[in-house]
């Protein structure tokens, strides 16, 4: 019984979208429900017991106001989605900033601890090609020493 109700008010719907006028147009619908349960919807009253009456007003769309609306909503919309860009962008370079200054912190401490070492180690050595150990003398052992020093100012300071 349900869907036959469906089925007639989509009926009804279509019946005053396509004999409605351009404009503001009131008609009458009649309602009335059968022996066997069913709800009818007519133009004209039949003089059933249980009949009644409705009334139905349509207006034309206003497209100039639809179109403002669905502006409105997509100027909205793409606002929204400005925001959570630079949002998302933020938190991007906020992350890379972290990350930045971790990585700083982390040469900052390899180039002490080196320098350190560089500072208490009475020979230094590089590894010579053929994996050899070859020992600076005091010229390029301070010459280290003082490009360490200058990573630690960069990274430290």
């Amino acid at each position: 019984m349900r869907q036959r109700i469906t089925v007639t008010l989509t009926s009804v719907a279509l019946l005053v979208a396509l004999a409605g006028p351009a404009t503001t147009a009131a008609s009458e619908i009649y309602k009335y429900i059968d022996a066997d349960g069913t709800v009818h919807y007519v133009d004209r009253p039949t003089g059933a017991a249980t009949e009644e009456r409705i009334a139905i007003v349509s207006r034309p769309t206003d497209d100039d106001a639809v179109q403002s609306r669905v502006q409105a909503r997509l100027d909205r919309q793409q606002a929204a989605d400005e925001a959570r860009d630079a949002r998302d962008e933020a938190r991007q370079q906020e992350t890379d900033a972290r990350a930045e200054e971790e990585q700083r912190a982390r040469r900052c401490q390899e180039y002490r601890g080196r320098l350190e070492t560089y500072v208490q180690s009475r020979r230094l050595y590089r590894q010579g090609e053929d994996g050899e150990r070859i020992y600076l003398d005091d010229a390029e052992r301070e010459e280290a020493r003082q490009k360490v020093e200058e990573l630690v100012a960069e990274y430290c300071g």
